[in-house]
């Protein structure tokens, strides 16, 4: 059997793979093939391989194996499979992609399977297979910023590094708000979940106030510590970071990563952290809130105890938060920060060079 160490491609393959993941009709599963062959020679692990592309090792493996053995033809090309030959000419296929992916319909923001399918002359059960093979949905839309801050290395650089290298004798924590969370109150009971139906709650609520919580997650440990306050201050930022010093033992440092909001760098707070040298905060680059993990805690927060609660006050509200919490405290559990400050630098360098690429040309991003 053949090494796959040292995995290097033929000459001008590495060219073909580049040029077929630029092309806007290529299928997902080949720009996936084409992704592991790019890695394994840029010496990439099988694991390393499969955590980075979001697979399993055996795919990466086997597609390792395919081209050692029989080449790139064996990789983009599938055997013969038995049922009816297909209809749909490979023009027809780029064409649905070309119009999906670069215009939008007459008097709507994008298309449907059945408008498109009117416009090209298929059914909308055929563009929908289409779309699922390209890994198209023209109905989502995700939300995104690239950050424009100066000092991005450094900043992503030090947050980065306190989650893959803490320093000794110091707690980490990442600190933030989320403010403004609503205390609501539907106008009618709601019908519990039952066998072949769902539960559920009336469409209009009941508004009873806000509340919010700061919270604090220990990187090293994934305990959170939290307080709902009325407001979201430099005041009330001040006062948690004072609740954090007293509950972390002396003879630490407390690495505080917070984001870019006014109240984090208000005078009295920076006065107070003079006064206080253990306690030190990280900022995370501006419009990069992704890099601070307590995020991933309000998520949860949301979806577990928020989301479908009804809250006929703020206290009831806030008392559901902290029962979430100290329930959650009971077993915690750190999140792992997996992401290389290489890999990140690449995937912002991809999206500067795509908005370039829009604001020269007027072409819509995809």
């Amino acid at each position: 059997m053949k090494d796959l160490a040292g995995f290097r491609l033929a000459e001008g393959d590495r060219e073909r793979l580049g040029r077929l993941r630029r092309k806007p009709g290529t299928l997902q599963k080949v720009c996936l093939r084409a992704d592991i062959l790019l890695a394994a020679e840029a010496g990439a692990g099988v694991r390393e391989s499969a955590r980075q592309l979001q697979t399993t090792t055996p795919t990466v493996m086997l597609w390792r194996s395919r081209y050692l053995f029989g080449g790139l033809e064996a990789v983009l090309h599938d055997a013969p499979k038995p049922g009816r030959p297909r209809t749909i000419s490979e023009s027809k296929v780029a064409e649905v992609v070309e119009r999906t992916t670069r215009e939008k319909p007459r008097g709507a923001t994008h298309w449907s399977t059945r408008t498109l399918a009117a416009e090209v002359g298929l059914s909308h059960t055929q563009v929908r297979r289409i779309w699922r093979a390209h890994g198209l949905k023209p109905h989502l839309q995700e939300t995104f910023k690239v950050s424009t801050d100066p000092a991005f290395l450094a900043k992503l650089q030090d947050v980065v590094g306190l989650y893959l290298d803490p320093p000794e004798k110091a707690v980490v924590f990442s600190v933030d708000e989320k403010s403004q969370i609503q205390a609501l109150d539907r106008t009618q009971p709601g019908l519990p979940l039952k066998r072949g139906r769902a539960g559920t709650q009336t469409h209009d609520y009941k508004r009873h106030g806000t509340t919010t919580l700061f919270a604090a997650l220990n990187v090293q440990t994934g305990e959170v510590i939290g307080e709902c306050m009325d407001q979201h201050r430099h005041d009330e930022f001040l006062a948690f970071l004072k609740k954090l010093d007293r509950q972390t033992p002396e003879g630490v440092t407390l690495e505080v990563i917070v984001d870019n909001y006014a109240t984090h760098k208000h005078a009295n707070v920076n006065s107070w952290l003079g006064a206080h040298p253990r306690v030190r905060l990280h900022f995370t680059p501006t419009s990069a809130s992704w890099l601070n993990l307590v995020e991933r805690f309000f998520a949860e927060l949301t979806d577990k105890a928020l989301r479908h609660g009804v809250f006929t006050s703020v206290r009831g509200l806030e008392t559901a938060i902290l029962a979430y919490l100290n329930e959650r405290n009971r077993q915690p559990k750190p999140y792992t920060w997996t992401a290389t400050i290489e890999g990140i630098l690449e995937k912002v360098g991809r999206a500067r060079s795509a908005l370039v690429a829009v604001q020269d040309s007027s072409v819509p991003l995809h």
